[in-house]
């Protein structure tokens, strides 16, 4: 994975652009906020995720879309169950993926954020594929944002915990973490 600072985009994923961003306000990435994400719930591999994020979410076609077809969302990556790496919107850009939120006293997370969807629910465990695509990932982002520290890494319920509970119980966060930690001590 080789993310392009100049354009913001990473070369290796694949480019599915969401009109749903706008510019940073101060160009800042300090935080990387961890997701999940089916459509329909529970669903994977339907490409709705994508549709959603491109405002083409066929609402006709299941009871749910239309509760959100109208809403306009993002997230910078999607990782699928077979960890494939989805980019919507470019790292230079803020995605709209965390909506009302508060890291370390500081509110609208969008601002200095990025955000990683995985394919999933809160209670079904993620996929080996998707933690070796998840590390691999937010290893090059961290090389690229040096912010991006250990303790800045987090999911959308610590960021807005009354509203959200993903990534969920099912999230394995110390096998991320020890991952994390050790690939860097490989480099």
């Amino acid at each position: 994975m080789q993310l392009d600072p100049l354009s913001g985009w990473c070369g290796d994923a694949r480019h599915c652009p969401s009109p749903n961003f706008n510019a940073r306000p101060q160009g800042e990435v300090s935080l990387l906020v961890i997701h999940n994400i089916s459509l329909p719930p529970g669903q994977f591999g339907t490409g709705r995720v994508q549709a959603f994020f491109q405002n083409r979410l066929p609402v006709d076609e299941h009871p749910y879309f239309a509760g959100i077809a109208a809403l306009q969302v993002s997230a910078h990556f999607l990782i699928e169950r077979d960890g494939c790496v989805t980019q919507f919107v470019s790292c230079n850009e803020r995605a709209w993926h965390a909506g009302q939120s508060s890291f370390a006293g500081r509110d609208n997370c969008n601002d200095f954020s990025l955000g990683i969807e995985l394919e999933g629910t809160d209670e079904l465990p993620f996929t080996d594929a998707q933690y070796a695509a998840l590390v691999e990932l937010t290893l090059e982002l961290q090389r690229a944002y040096p912010a991006l520290t250990l303790e800045r890494i987090c999911g959308h319920s610590d960021i807005a915990p009354v509203r959200k509970t993903d990534p969920g119980p099912a999230f394995d966060w110390p096998r991320l973490r020890a991952a994390l930690l050790d690939k860097k001590e490989e480099l």
